[in-house]
């Protein structure tokens, strides 16, 4: 075999290892603890001055995956970064035609005026990382 061709081969071989290493998710070795799965809606949701708030934080992704609020009540989405270069630092939600670029850390709020019952799903910019919300 041509020198060249064995040389791609390894270099090939090495980019898909590390490809894999990179999206693998990160698992939680501690044996006694108790941690709330992405899918486990977490209580992230409070009301203030007469409006839902829900707060989620955008890093690799947006913690909590599901959140569970009220119907038929004025609502803000309140998108918290901090340091987040990836693109969860973009958040679209299809739709309500919203598409925001959130700041690389800090508090953006998103209006999403009084919600039905059902749920609303968003994601980041590219489609990656999905979230939803619950409006019972």
């Amino acid at each position: 075999m041509n020198k060249n061709i064995i040389i791609s081969i390894v270099i090939a071989t090495a980019l898909i290892i590390f490809a894999i290493v990179l999206t693998s998710p990160k698992t939680n070795n501690q044996s006694n603890s108790t941690s709330i799965t992405e899918e486990t809606p977490v209580n992230n949701v409070s009301i203030i001055d007469g409006k839902q708030i829900i707060e989620i934080k955008a890093k690799g992704g947006y913690t909590p995956r599901k959140s569970v609020a009220k119907a038929n009540i004025p609502t803000i989405l309140r998108m918290n970064t901090s340091g987040t270069f990836d693109c969860s630092s973009s958040v679209r939600i299809p739709s309500m035609n919203i598409f925001k670029s959130l700041p690389q850390s800090g508090v953006t709020d998103i209006d999403l005026g009084t919600q039905k019952v059902g749920t609303l799903n968003g994601s980041c910019g590219m489609g990656m990382y999905p979230f939803e919300i619950e409006f019972q």
